[in-house]
């Protein structure tokens, strides 16, 4: 059966359906021999030679046990599949036993927290959508005491200095010193660097940022470098549907050694 190729590429588990887009517009995926650079195309994994980067997808998208994995973010990793700098990977902290898995959303290199990792592309473009309105939950402790009329203007929204305006987001002051201050902030979009961005335009910047949930996962008390499998049962609660790809039963809690940094 004929399906768009941007779904195709999500379900090999090779990026989310919004990236899939992106590799199409920019001439990296070949079908029978023809590159095709148009979003409408579409393709059947059982009868076309799918490649992606100059890859054969195909194998990718026979049934399969999908891999979802739960990790506490150590600051000082990239939230990405590779970097010409050579900076250490969020991936280098999974075994490359579980395949080949990437990131569900991004973290920037400074935040430590919560993240997802996954080989299954509509689980990544399902949980990042906005209108799917899966939370995302921080921590942020931010120089000074910002006044509560700058916070209220964060909660509804504000144009950040690229000239976009976030949406409204869930903003409750935690506690305070002389010094600082830490927030609970709520967010159902993520763009680049998003509340780091948002307590600048107040003149508060944030010192610290870690992310506490995401979804239904909340933070476990994981060390930093610790990871664990997700349960069918918690994949099904992002979707609130009782049909999902099979996953690998979980096997606890690992830690792995994190160079102190």
């Amino acid at each position: 059966m004929e399906q768009r190729l941007q779904k195709l590429i999500a379900a090999a588990g090779i990026a989310s359906r919004r990236h899939a887009e992106e590799l199409i517009i920019g001439g990296r995926v070949n079908v029978n021999g023809k590159t095709v650079t148009e979003l409408g195309a579409k393709a059947d994994a059982e009868k076309d030679h799918i490649k992606v980067n100059g890859k054969l997808i195909n194998h990718l998208l026979k049934p399969r046990e999908r891999v979802y994995v739960l990790l506490n973010k150590p600051r000082g990793y990239l939230t990405s599949m590779a970097d010409p700098e050579g900076r250490p990977l969020v991936t280098d902290l999974v075994p490359s036993a579980l395949g080949r898995l990437h990131p569900v959303g991004r973290l920037d290199f400074n935040t430590e927290g919560l993240l997802l990792l996954t080989d299954d592309g509509e689980f990544t473009n399902y949980v990042t959508a906005a209108r799917n309105r899966v939370p995302k939950v921080y921590q942020a402790k931010v120089k000074g005491i910002p006044p509560e009329v700058a916070i209220a203007r964060l909660r509804k929204g504000i144009t950040l200095d690229d000239g976009v305006r976030t949406a409204p987001a869930e903003i409750s002051r935690l506690r305070a010193t002389a010094a600082n201050s830490w927030f609970e902030v709520v967010l159902h979009e993520g763009r680049n660097q998003q509340i780091r961005r948002m307590f600048d335009a107040i003149g508060h910047s944030v010192v610290k940022l870690a992310r506490v949930r995401i979804g239904p996962l909340v933070d476990e008390g994981f060390k930093p470098g610790e990871w664990r499998m997700l349960t069918s049962e918690e994949v099904k609660r992002f979707y609130g549907k009782p049909r999902l790809p099979r996953v690998k039963p979980s096997r606890g809690r690992r830690r792995l050694r994190v160079s102190p940094r």
